[in-house]
């Protein structure tokens, strides 16, 4: 039976009095962690040193109760430790292994409850071994990431810190001891815990000592071992009987893999000579394990990653809102290359407002939502009769029974409230879209009236983007003029732009229904356009729709956008509807 696995139903917890602070403190942290790792919320968890039975860890059935010894948290301060972090968990990962380790035995070996008084005590100390890499397969199924934490205990369980290269220590080269290690390593790398490379120097020693076909018919054991269910004592039994046949009798009663050194029969009586082939093997194996270990990527906390992402949204958001401060309350200015300019404004056109009309119809029906249907069953009408029903209710009237059936059966519709609309618009000025400013000014006019003039409650605002970002018309306002400006930049600052609409609107946050429209020929400089790029996968990724009017064919759209190419801004009304209509489904 493995020292960690305590199945006496008379054996009590350890009475450890830990002098150090902390302790009791991380004894309740470790307990409040093993439900999810163990999948059952009754154990108890007891770390300090001293405690663990003898052993690195101890799981102890009858009481429901894991035991770890705080010696193997050196050097790390108990009351430091915080387990609930993933990232911290690193600082002690044998230890935190340990525990996952005897969670496994906890969740997986329930058949040794059902071990009856008079089995064979060879066969039971068998299956235990077997259970060994049998209950680690069984928890890297339930919980994969756990596969790193139990590759981190290996040397802690396997030779509960033993230094095998210490030379009062020489592992005999035994049959015995050869199988015994196969099944601890060899089973855990057919377990999937350590990988084939990892526990090639053991294999070699062990196939030495037993022979290729011994050890192929111990391996089709540990195998077999992986299929039981965690209940099924016989065949545990079975195994373990079959393991003692494969490896025949006990010639002593050395301890399997470890020896006195004192033993006439070990392979150095004196202590004083080299430690054995199979010591040299587990030790480069351990090796190689604890390096692969270190250079590992630990799994990722979903509690860090959700602090993680909403840091750097409150960033993101906290940036955009101090662009739009800036750029919807500082006076236009001017620069050498181009000023960004405003030229005028005009009244719009009769086809403009008609223009506006049909998209503001367009932003209407988009706000209609699919009425949710609703069944109830009532035992009056209105409604559908039933006939099972009421031949129900007959019969319990007729029974002398308080009727409880309800033959009829109605729906009710409910219509889902609308949310509102932002929608933010920027319009490109740089010198390749000169022939296109008066079009570009138009459909800028047409889609903040059209906003204005819908019954779902909307908010709108318009930027013009080349050297420098100008407002053509803040939130909360309705331009009564169209506003022209000449296309001459020599640059293009989309993503400032992006920013300032989402601080302005907020686009990038939930409530309404969002829609951000880009009119660009998408020339743009490849360090505005990544940028960019990331701020519209940002706004997408949060709800929010974007459309990209593009005024020729030849343009250079960002990757995920609607885009429309702009012939006649006065028929893109239904292009703009469809776009708002995506967007108000995105928030259902």
């Amino acid at each position: 039976m493995t020292a960690h696995m305590i199945a006496d139903p008379a054996a009590t917890a350890s009475a450890v009095f830990p002098a150090a602070p902390g302790w009791d403190a991380l004894s309740a942290a470790l307990t409040a962690e093993v439900p999810a790792i163990a999948d059952r919320d009754d154990l108890l968890v007891t770390i300090a040193p001293g405690a663990g039975q003898g052993a690195p860890a101890c799981f102890l059935p009858a009481t429901a109760m894991i035991e770890v010894d705080g010696t193997q948290l050196h050097p790390v301060d108990p009351a430091t430790a915080k387990p609930h972090r993933i990232s911290d968990r690193k600082r002690y990962a044998p230890t935190w292994g340990a525990l996952t380790h005897e969670c496994a035995h906890s969740k997986h070996t329930r058949w040794l409850a059902a071990v009856p008084d008079d089995a064979d005590p060879g066969a039971v100390d068998a299956a235990l071994l077997l259970e060994e890499p049998r209950i680690e397969r069984a928890q890297i199924r339930r919980r994969p990431d756990d596969r790193h934490w139990l590759r981190a205990c290996v040397k802690t369980i396997v030779t509960g810190g033993m230094k095998l290269d210490d030379l009062a220590f020489p592992a005999k080269m035994t049959p015995r001891d050869a199988a015994h290690t196969a099944a601890l390593f060899l089973g855990r790398t057919d377990g999937g815990i350590l990988t084939r490379t990892e526990s090639a120097p053991v294999a070699r020693a062990v196939e030495t000592v037993l022979g290729e076909e011994k050890l192929a018919q111990l391996r089709a054991v540990w195998c077999a071992a992986f299929r039981v269910a965690d209940d099924d004592t016989d065949a545990m039994l079975a195994l373990g009987r079959r393991w003692c046949e494969i490896i025949g009798p006990d010639p002593d009663t050395t301890p399997p893999c470890l020896s006195n050194p004192a033993d006439p029969d070990s392979d150095d009586p004196s202590g004083t000579g080299s430690p054995s082939p199979l010591a040299d093997a587990i030790g480069k194996t351990l090796g190689k394990v604890a390096r692969a270990v270190a250079r590992a990527k630990l799994p990722e906390d979903p509690a860090e990653i959700a602090a993680r992402e909403k840091a750097a949204a409150d960033a993101a958001r906290a940036k955009a809102e101090k662009t739009a401060e800036k750029v919807f309350s500082a006076a236009p200015g001017s620069s050498r290359d181009g000023d960004t300019g405003i030229s005028g404004t005009r009244l719009p056109t009769a086809a403009e407002r008609t223009a506006a009309r049909v998209l503001s119809r367009s932003l209407t029906t988009a706000g209609v939502r699919d009425r949710i249907a609703t069944k109830s069953t009532s035992p009056i009408p209105p409604g559908r009769l039933r006939m099972r029903g009421a031949l129900a209710r007959e019969a319990q009237l007729a029974a002398g029974a308080i009727p409880t059936a309800e033959p009829f059966t109605r729906t009710t519709r409910t219509s889902v409230p609308t949310p509102p609309l932002r929608l933010g618009i920027a319009c490109d000025v740089s010198g390749s879209m000169g022939g296109f400013a008066g079009p570009v000014a138009s459909t800028a006019w047409i889609m903040a009236n059209a906003a204005a003039q819908t019954p779902v409650p909307a908010d709108t605002a318009t930027v013009i983007f080349g050297n420098h970002i100008r407002p053509i018309t803040r939130p909360g306002t309705r331009p009564k003029a169209v506003t022209e400006f000449v296309a001459r930049d020599d640059w293009e600052a989309i993503d400032t732009a992006i920013d300032a609409l989402d601080g302005a609107l907020g686009l990038s946050q939930s409530g309404a229904a969002r829609l951000l429209v880009i009119v660009s020929d998408g020339f743009v400089p490849d360090l505005l356009r990544r940028n960019a790029q990331r701020l519209v996968d940002r706004l997408r990724a949060n709800g929010c729709a974007v459309l990209w009017i593009a005024p020729h064919g030849h343009g250079e759209p960002l990757t995920g956008t609607t885009v429309h190419v702009l012939d006649d801004p006065t028929t893109t009304a239904q292009a703009i509807g469809r776009a708002a209509t995506a967007a108000l489904r995105a928030t259902h």
